[in-house]
């Protein structure tokens, strides 16, 4: 009797001390989706082609050119992109600020190349309608009238 006494009290103790706190945390309890990352975009970008539309409806869509590379660059508030076009001697680059406002990507941009520069005295703040789908983002260029005109395609790359 004393041994089965002892056998459970041993056992009892050894289950016990593996119980986790109550107001302890493991990694199981925390959506950890959520935790990583909460902005979308934050990360790296390469430009992977165009979509055209026509009554809002995709009429064409193309790849980049061969040797073409656009790049962007989003931290938690600020945005980069640069643009490489073999057959362009011209520099294209731009940094400013974005925000995302449900599927509204609007950047103000602060300077950029010489050419984009030109374009940034007549018109800081640039808005596009945003999709985001997991790895690939398009932002999409809408008319006055609110129809969609093209969209720029981006897959992640960091």
């Amino acid at each position: 009797m004393k041994a089965t006494m002892s056998l459970l009290l041993t056992m009892l103790l050894i289950f016990s001390c593996n119980e986790k706190p109550k107001d302890q945390i493991s990694e199981t309890d925390i959506d950890v989706s959520k935790t990583i990352n909460s902005n979308p975009l934050e990360g790296a970008w390469e430009l992977v082609g165009y979509y055209n539309y026509l009554d809002n409806k995709v009429i064409d869509s193309f790849r980049t050119s061969e040797g073409y590379r656009q790049v962007k660059m989003y931290t938690p508030s600020k945005v980069m992109w640069s643009k490489y076009v073999p057959t362009d001697s011209s520099e294209w680059f731009g940094y400013g600020t974005y925000k995302v406002n449900g599927t509204e990507l609007v950047e103000v941009l602060e300077y950029g190349s010489e050419m984009m520069s030109k374009i940034i005295e007549e018109k800081k703040e640039f808005k596009h309608e945003l999709i985001i789908n997991g790895n690939s983002f398009s932002q999409i260029e809408i008319d006055e009238d609110g129809n969609r005109i093209y969209a720029e395609n981006y897959k992640r790359i960091e």
